[in-house]
């Protein structure tokens, strides 16, 4: 994937990984907050816009935090195509609130000489013309309390104070091992950097496997932030990640309770139509050559999850 330079696009493929072949992600680059009592991005109906690719995992917990927390008539939304083309993630049509055809328009339309990789999701402010925030992680939070003073907007939260220390916990361990732990196996450019990712990932899907045995959820029998985070990557292991990204020493549906756990949260209100199935296979296999779409595997997430 290429990048803008100077507000210009480069195809030259930037490095991602380091001396040891490690894969190693890239800071985010917009890191403001719409909250309450903000001078510069108060949450209001009809001004924001989330620009994302459904396949994406980052992108995706934007997409599923929009639908969890109701918010389909406080913030807009616009898909890119899902397989990445030359110019990274690109819109099938001339995208509607701004005529970007890639989302690298979205950055330069915000800062017309940015340098930098152009990632998905993108919380757009229309009224300052310009990028919130692009860290999913962030933006979820937001989501997750900044609208609940406007009418309709569902009034759980899945982070709160009660359980803040083991969300953060959780979160920590899932990131570096599970949510970011299939790229630094897929993206790995040694075999040392490979493995060692790939038994770090399985060690903590064991490990939380156990726990799931006598755990509802990761913090009880409460859905968490920690939860959704974790759902994202697993909802599309077996379709990608044990393939395209060689994390192939299980599959999801021959862990017991992580199986089940996963159709537990895809059955929750408001979730199975954020899952896009063909959008994931899009972006893993669609985007490298000879882009051939995967038919299986045939999944049922409505089968009974018996949690």
């Amino acid at each position: 994937m290429g990048m803008l330079v100077e507000g210009s696009w480069s195809d030259e493929e930037v490095r991602r990984t380091n001396s040891s072949g490690e894969f190693v992600r890239n800071d985010s680059d917009f890191r403001d907050a719409v909250a309450t009592g903000s001078d510069t991005f108060a949450p209001e109906a009809g001004r924001y816009h989330l620009f994302v690719n459904a396949g994406c995992p980052w992108a995706y917990r934007t997409i599923l935090y929009r639908a969890l927390k109701q918010l389909d008539d406080v913030v807009g939304l616009s898909f890119t195509e899902p397989a990445m083309g030359k110019q990274g993630w690109t819109f099938g049509e001339p995208e509607l609130l701004l005529g970007a055809r890639h989302i690298h328009d979205v950055y330069t339309a915000a800062v017309p000489d940015f340098t930098g990789r152009t990632t998905v999701p993108v919380l757009w402010d229309k009224e300052r013309h310009t990028i919130v925030n692009n860290e999913s992680s962030e933006i979820i939070r937001m989501f997750d309390s900044a609208f609940d003073h406007l009418p309709g907007v569902e009034a759980t939260r899945f982070y709160t104070q009660e359980l803040s220390a083991q969300i953060d916990r959780w979160n920590e361990r899932i990131y570096l091992d599970v949510n970011n732990g299939v790229y630094r196996c897929g993206f790995a450019r040694s075999q040392q950097a490979y493995e060692q990712a790939y038994d770090n990932l399985f060690g903590l899907l064991d490990e939380i496997e156990t726990h799931l045995a006598d755990s509802r959820y990761l913090c009880g029998d409460t859905i968490t932030e920690a939860d959704w985070r974790l759902f994202s990557t697993l909802v599309r292991f077996d379709a990608a990640y044990y393939s395209a990204f060689r994390c192939n020493r299980n599959r999801l549906t021959d862990f017991e309770h992580l199986w089940g756990y996963t159709r537990d949260l895809y059955q929750q209100p408001q979730v199975a139509p954020t899952v896009d199935m063909a959008a994931i296979k899009g972006i893993y296999f669609g985007g490298r050559p000879p882009g051939i779409i995967p038919k299986g595997p045939d999944l049922d997430f409505w089968a009974p999850h018996s949690r």
